[in-house]
């Protein structure tokens, strides 16, 4: 019989609707009911993709003996952390504070408030190294509960205070667990004490100049010797073993290179990103990367595969290749988008948001081959060898003899054309086979990401289709998530599944990232509703998620739960496996502020980006999106305004230019003059900008100092060289 959660819109809870635990979702009907029985609660908070969030349902939520005891003592709460990134970083953090680790599944039993009392991660079906068994703690908790009230409440109130005078952690590994070692996630935590609205560099104030742009240059230069100290010169990334994507990371290196030509900054960024286009992390086959590699050489991936990972990837791509004209960075670009299209896509036109590690339960079945079946899908010569090419040995990379395919080594040029034709069978005989169970809701954030990425890859490879899925990604976004809020402002949910908008609200990182993706696609399509509903969605952010201070808050100040309030007293800086919010935020508004002239936005970005950057020279990794933003203040950021006739050749050459253009933050608007000045909506950047000599031109301005139009797109690319 299935429980409360099959009316979740969530796939993750619905997952566990038919489980013998009478589940809650998370909300005052769980409270109400702790109270009236005067039991804890049992929050357990994953995610649908997570490899061992399934290994601990199948043990324990799926045994009725287990479930016997959760429904006696406990009241039960399953949280997905993606539709409650909120809840989960709240609790993550007091999981971190408990037990110096984090990571998936988590496990927090909280007073009938939601005040987390103990916390923990996978906790195994029997006693296993020193572990105690779930049994054993479910055991525990309730007996302290009974016996020990004032006790274990004293220690729930010990923590509220300890985290109300902390930072914000770097985060946790996704998917990850006590069981692993809990290795910390990619970004390393901020100094004790440093959070938002902490002394920016210069020493600026709210009354003044928002950064010294000096003072910020030098914290670049110091963060880049920082970052070198831990970069894996042979293997390419940070640190060891396990190797997440440094997404936010790759974006600033890049961005330097581009701003100041650091060298050092472009071999790092190159080196990681080739040797993740190489390893066994890549899909190379199908496209795409995994979530993480488990090794240091980016051999054996976690096999999830997530939209936020990809998309970010998909547009650093692009950067790549548009910084070194690199050929494996264009296949790491097609290959990524394609299979955002072709494996992400929804039927309403917007992104799902990943792929399972597992298929029928066992871990990269999907993935994987052998020799054998190698030679099944294409005879044995091409078998043999794409067997060379792509690592597959007799012993195997991965379990039982399998191997994850690699590409250490291009095809000779004489042999491309068979390595296509190669890589189109394996891909259907990989098709033939059971295929990951997919999470099809749609994350505003991650969605965001992806449109801005898309329309950016679509314009600067010329690949029309891209950029039309982003515009239908969008209109989803627009239609399903947008809806008025009483007080006049734009607001944003977080989810939605079968185009049905899902309860949770938007936080930060939603607001930001769409607002973001908006204005690019607006950028790239000459549509000005995109900058519109961006600039709304910005609004909102300034007047609902300001933070004392200059930074601002993870939730709207209206909607903010109570257990969040309590957990997080201050914004969280760091990022985790894409940028925080407030980084995110500065990003969006420092764009906004170039589409439009707005001081204000200006300010407040430079402003939300002291708290990260005060940090910076110590834990780059932690703050590398602040860093990437501050580049684009430093270099401005450009601001390119293309005008002429929308099927005027001269216009389209000339936006290719810019958004080949490796300028850091570069910010684009096209459109036709004659309909720029009849409309009061249009974007402000276009504004008094005519045709010269008849033909579409190009007006660059940076630092409030513009150059003189051009119509040519080569003179177009030395200005934003």
């Amino acid at each position: 019989m299935s429980n409360r959660l099959a009316r979740s819109t969530s796939p993750y809870l619905r997952q566990h609707a038919e489980n013998p635990v009478d589940w809650y979702e998370w909300g005052e009907e769980a409270f109400a009911e702790a109270r009236r029985r005067d039991v804890p609660l049992l929050v357990s908070v994953g995610y649908a993709a997570c490899h061992w969030c399934h290994v601990m349902a199948h043990e324990s939520f799926e045994d009725e003996r287990v479930a016997a005891v959760m429904n006696s003592r406990f009241v039960n709460v399953k949280v997905d952390r993606e539709e409650r990134p909120d809840l989960d970083a709240a609790y993550m953090a007091a999981t971190q504070a408990m037990t110096g680790q984090g990571g998936w599944p988590m496990t927090v039993f909280a007073t009938p408030e939601g005040d987390p009392f103990f916390c923990g991660t996978y906790f195994p079906p029997v006693p296993v190294g020193g572990r105690p068994s779930f049994g054993q703690v479910l055991d525990a908790l309730s007996r302290a509960w009974r016996e020990r009230r004032d006790e274990v409440r004293g220690g729930a109130a010990e923590l509220l205070a300890h985290l109300g005078g902390r930072t914000a952690p770097g985060g946790a590994v996704p998917g990850g667990t006590a069981a692993e070692g809990g290795a910390p996630a990619e970004g390393d935590a901020p100094a004790e004490g440093a959070a938002a609205g902490d002394a920016e560099p210069g020493g600026a104030d709210a009354g003044g100049p928002a950064l010294d742009l000096d003072a910020v240059a030098q914290v670049g230069g110091l963060a880049v010797e920082a970052l070198a100290a831990t970069y894996d010169a042979e293997h390419g990334g940070f640190g060891g073993a396990p190797k997440f994507p440094p997404s936010t990371t790759l974006e600033w290196l890049l961005r330097r290179h581009a701003r100041t030509g650091d060298e050092r900054a472009l071999a790092m960024a190159t080196g990681t990103l080739e040797a993740m286009a190489r390893g066994g992390m890549a899909d190379q086959v199908g496209g795409g990367f995994a979530r993480y590699a488990v090794d240091a050489t980016w051999t054996v991936p976690h096999f999830e595969k997530m939209l936020e990972d990809n998309a970010m990837l998909l547009r650093i791509g692009v950067h790549w290749w548009r910084s070194t004209g690199s050929d494996l960075a264009r296949h790491v670009v097609e290959g990524t988008a394609d299979w955002l299209l072709r494996d992400l896509r929804t039927p309403e036109g917007a992104f799902a948001s990943s792929l399972d590690a597992d298929t029928d339960g066992v871990e990269g079945a999907t993935y994987v081959w052998t020799r054998a079946t190698l030679d099944e899908a294409l005879g044995a010569e091409d078998g043999a060898w794409a067997a060379d090419l792509l690592g597959v040995t007799a012993a195997g990379t991965f379990e039982a003899g399998t191997s994850v395919l690699q590409l250490r080594h291009d095809p000779a040029p004489e042999d491309e054309v068979r390595f296509a034709r190669v890589r189109r069978a394996l891909l259907r005989a990989r098709s033939a086979r059971p295929q990951p169970a997919r999470d099809d809701k749609v994350v505003a954030a991650w969605n965001g990401l992806a449109i801005g990425a898309l329309a950016e890859a679509g314009a600067a490879l010329e690949r029309r289709e891209w950029v039309a899925a982003a515009v239908d990604a969008a209109r989803v976004l627009d239609t399903v998530h947008t809806l008025a809020g009483g007080d006049g402002l734009l607001r944003l949910a977080r989810t939605s599944r079968d185009g049905a908008v899902g309860t949770a609200p938007g936080v930060l990182t939603d607001y930001a990232a769409v607002a973001e993706g908006f204005m690019v696609l607006g950028g790239v399509t000459g549509d000005p509703h995109w900058a519109a509903r961006a600039s709304a969605l910005l609004d909102t952010v300034l007047a609902r998620f300001r933070a004392p201070g200059h930074g601002f808050r993870d939730t709207a100040d209206d909607q903010t739960d109570p257990v969040v309030a309590r957990l997080s007293t201050r914004p969280d800086v760091a990022d985790g496996p894409s940028a925080a919010g407030q980084s995110a935020a500065a990003g969006a508004l420092l764009a906004r502020a170039a589409l439009t002239g707005s001081a204000t936005d200006r300010q407040a970005a430079e402003l939300a980006l002291a708290g990260p950057l005060s940090v910076a020279h110590q834990h780059p990794r932690a703050v590398a999106w602040a860093l990437a933003t501050a580049e684009a203040v430093l270099d401005g950021p450009r601001e390119v305004a293309v005008v002429g006739r929308a099927d005027d050749p001269g216009r389209v050459a000339l936006v290719r230019a810019a958004v080949r253009s490796p300028a850091p933050g570069l910010v684009l608007a096209q459109g036709d003059p004659d309909e720029v000045a009849d409309d009061p909506a249009a974007v402000g950047l276009l504004r008094d900008r005519p045709l010269v000599g008849g033909r579409a031109a190009a007006y660059v301005c940076r630092g409030f100092v513009c150059d003189r139009p051009t119509t040519d797109p080569g003179a177009l690319r030395a200005s934003l060289a």
